[in-house]
């Protein structure tokens, strides 16, 4: 038991310097006024192997980076508080709610419960940016789509906020699901035949 949680410690610990990593080396990688966040599939691969409890923190952590490397200044200029709670918020759910499907359905098919996990974590990232956008900027992105020629601001932030960048991370999150799964077979093995040695 106590080697169980020793193992999900630095697993855990170690996933996350694997999630700043991913960000930092994917910050560059833009589609619009946003970055690609290819950090999804490590906090995925967290949530798998350790439970929604990790998967909420590597999310955190992600959240925490966006916040620390200047990928919400946009938002922070218009409403702290508000770009501080969605981003923090929809970091923590990216990871959580994947752990809680994956954990729902692995016995079921694991297969099946990493597809569901992978694809969970982009559209709940999303999805809570979507709502903070409703709840803190719409009147600043009302501004924005008139500036850009668009009449209506929800159209604005489905082409200019979500469209290719939403895709390429659902995308490579569905792409990659079968390397999450080997990464959780190989890990879990490894942890079965440690407790049988011990």
């Amino acid at each position: 038991m106590k080697s169980e949680k020793i193992h999900k410690l630095v697993g855990t610990a170690l996933l996350t310097a694997l999630v700043a990593v991913v960000y930092f080396l994917t910050m560059g990688i833009t589609v619009g006024p946003f970055n690609i966040t290819f950090a999804l599939i490590p906090i995925v691969v967290g949530a798998a192997l350790y439970g929604w409890q990790a998967g909420g923190w590597l999310g955190l952590v992600f959240g925490a980076m966006v916040l620390l490397t200047g990928g919400a200044n946009t938002f922070l200029v218009v409403n702290v508080p508000g770009t501080i709670i969605t981003v923090l918020v929809k970091g923590a759910a990216a990871g959580l709610v994947p752990g809680l499907i994956y954990g729902a359905l692995e016995k079921k098919n694991r297969w099946a419960a990493t597809i569901c996990a992978a694809a969970a974590a982009p559209i709940v990232n999303t999805g809570i940016f979507l709502l903070g956008c409703f709840a803190f900027f719409m009147d600043t992105i009302g501004v924005w789509a008139a500036g850009a020629g668009i009449d209506n601001a929800v159209t604005y932030m489905m082409t200019a906020f979500v469209g290719v960048n939403f895709l390429v991370e659902l995308g490579s999150n569905l792409l990659l699901s079968s390397v999450i799964v080997r990464i959780v077979d190989i890990v879990k093995n490894k942890l079965t035949s440690n407790k049988a040695q011990i």
